[in-house]
């Protein structure tokens, strides 16, 4: 079976995103546009995961709860989990190893996160789009000893990626490279090391959502436990089928 899937959607928790963004919205857009599997990946932070979960299953979206960090090299990753809980656990982790840059919402935007019928509970007083101390390969680490699936994100970029900030492409526990387009062949623009390529929205607005969905190919594998999350492994086992 294979599904079509975004795992880079930023939602009103990132000052970057849209009011309008939220997460209700968001899994709205995923089911008219067709997209089965997403992730929600508000820089640093999972705050809005549980009201994106509760909005995705009552339209028929499998959701991943997610979070685009930012490394101490200022390399933007993808860290996705089967469950809110774990999400958020490292949105805590990774807010008290981001400096004390507090966010002016004039300037910066705002840093909402809601319900699930889009009330305001709260705002993110420091600046999610700062660093962690925390490197990319010890990131990754982390989220693979919680049971997750770790991307760096748009490899490809000229900012906030790992080319731009490192020159190349690591090796490091990395299940796949995000890209902003899938390489042409020996046109490719850079050495990706074989790893497995995916592309993603990387929405900020809603027409944006979608905009990138990719393939994913679970095979005959259950995307669903029994209790209604994802299966973590199979999206792992899918991913290493990906186009290299």
């Amino acid at each position: 079976m294979t599904v079509r899937a975004d795992f880079h959607l930023h939602s009103c928790l990132s000052p970057c995103g849209d009011l309008s963004m939220s997460p209700r919205l968001i899994a709205r857009l995923l089911a008219d546009r067709g997209v089965a599997l997403a992730a929600l990946t508000d820089h640093n932070s999972a705050l809005n995961t549980p009201a994106f979960f509760s909005a995705c299953r009552a339209l028929g979206v499998a959701p991943l709860a997610g979070i685009e960090a930012q490394t101490a090299e200022e390399c933007h990753a993808l860290c996705l989990f089967a469950d809110t809980e774990t999400a958020l656990a490292l949105g805590e982790e990774l807010y008290a190893l981001m400096p004390p840059v507090m966010n002016v919402p004039a300037k910066t935007g705002d840093q909402v996160f809601v319900d699930e019928n889009d009330d305001i509970l709260g705002e993110v007083d420091k600046y999610l789009v700062t660093s962690a101390d925390i490197g990319l390969e010890e990131l990754g680490l982390r989220v693979h000893e919680l049971g997750g699936i770790f991307i760096p994100a748009h490899v490809d970029r000229p900012a906030f990626s790992m080319t731009s900030q490192l020159g190349f492409i690591m090796e490091g526990p990395w299940d796949a490279l995000e890209v902003t387009r899938m390489p042409d062949g020996a046109n490719g623009r850079i050495d990706t090391l074989g790893y497995p390529l995916t592309v993603s929205s990387d929405a900020h607005y809603p027409e944006h959502v979608a905009r990138r969905a990719f393939e994913l190919d679970v095979k005959n594998d259950p995307l669903l436990l029994p209790d209604g999350r994802v299966d973590i492994e199979t999206v792992r086992a899918a991913l290493a089928r990906r186009p290299r």
